[in-house]
């Protein structure tokens, strides 16, 4: 919560961090020079000379390193697309740009908290604030109290300035699962557990839709009002979806706690690009924060101490889960299953739950330390 000179001072501090960084990346392409020590050898005092500190400029340059990093690794897996495509040569042709407002790390040299006044000391290029004021919430500061820890990142998003802080929370002591709940993961249904617990995709999918049809109306018209209505809406639709995953991954967890059970999850990396899908589907399967979901429960069960597996997802929807018969007329339709063998009829994500929970209690113990006695 700075005041307006305060801010107007961060504002300066962001744009001359990413004006450097932006000025270092062209270097480091030009050169072809990416490793963090490279570029200090060449570009320190460069940055220095552009009124940062020293601590900022290193920042500056591990920031820059990084994002090469990251570039060569989308490169190497694939996420650009393959050699020679339009979209990789459009990243590997031109250095990696920063936006005048990105986010930039800061360390316990440049900034310091004090928890029980709720202000921060922060460096600036026009000197060091102290004093500026901040807002959290009571779980917030416990955790920030307890458990901070390294760097944290200053950001303006939507005319408020965070700090976005880095907290290091010990694990629970993982306890040996009564079993494994499976979890199937879809877009009629966000989550389907074998427990009986389902979520439905309905209100989400529909909340999309109203806004995936609002932008296109919005984006038609180029009027200056309309252009101030999307960007008072972005993001919105993405909070949406990411309080929903909240919700259910907290469900999930609670429920594997309080029965003792384990969590198993499909294994659903790089499904879009294995996927064929007709031109009106992409967009529904493109708009699934699968991925999220997958990592809102990762972590709530490292914290609460719930074993988590992930087994192969090939065949779990056209699986019975009773005689384990495999066949593709065993899925009737999105939502109905009727075994071809022994002809038991099921909700379809049911039965794959069914199906994934029994593969994770097989991957359990395919994983644990033998129980058998040492050989005398």
């Amino acid at each position: 919560m700075p005041t307006p000179e305060a801010a107007l001072a961060l504002g300066c501090t962001l744009h001359a961090c990413n004006d450097a960084a932006n000025w270092l990346s062209g270097q480091a392409h030009e050169r072809g020079e990416t490793s963090r020590k490279v570029l200090q050898g060449f570009a320190y005092r460069e940055l220095k000379g552009r009124g940062l500190s020293a601590q900022p400029a290193l920042h500056v340059l591990r920031k820059v390193a990084d994002a090469y990093t990251t570039l060569r690794a989308n490169i190497r897996n694939g996420n650009l697309g393959k050699e020679g495509s339009k979209r990789r040569h459009k990243a590997e042709s031109k250095p990696v740009t920063f936006r005048p407002d990105a986010a930039q790390p800061y360390d316990d040299r440049c900034l310091s908290w004090q928890i029980d006044e709720q202000t921060v000391s922060i460096w600036t290029t026009a000197g060091r604030l102290r004093g500026v004021r901040f807002t959290r919430s009571e779980q917030a500061c416990k955790l920030l109290a307890g458990h901070r820890k390294g760097e944290s990142d200053l950001v303006h998003r939507d005319g408020m300035w965070l700090l976005i802080a880095t907290c290091e929370v010990p694990e629970a002591e993982r306890y040996e699962p009564d079993g494994f709940i499976g979890v199937d993961l879809g877009i009629a249904n966000i989550a389907t557990t074998s427990t009986g617990y389902r979520a439905a995709g309905r209100d989400l999918n529909r909340h999309r839709e109203r806004h995936r049809d609002l932008r296109r109306k919005l984006q038609a018209k180029r009027t200056q009002s309309a252009k101030r209505r999307l960007k008072n809406r972005r993001r919105k639709e993405q909070r949406h979806a990411a309080n929903v995953n909240h919700i259910i991954s907290k469900r999930i967890v609670t429920e594997a706690e309080r029965t003792s059970s384990g969590i198993a999850l499909e294994d659903l990396g790089r499904i879009r690009q294995r996927v064929r899908l007709r031109k009106p589907q992409r967009v529904t399967l493109h708009s699934w924060a699968f991925a999220q979901l997958g990592a809102f429960v990762a972590y709530k069960a490292q914290r609460a101490g719930v074993p988590l597996v992930y087994v192969d997802p090939a065949y779990t929807s056209q699986e019975c889960a009773e005689c384990h018969h495999i066949e593709k007329r065993n899925r009737v339709d999105q939502a109905l299953f009727v075994c071809r063998r022994c002809g038991v009829v099921a909700h379809a994500d049911r039965n794959a739950s069914h199906v994934i929970g029994q593969r994770g209690e097989i991957v359990w113990n395919a994983g644990r330390e033998s129980r058998v006695p040492a050989t005398p």
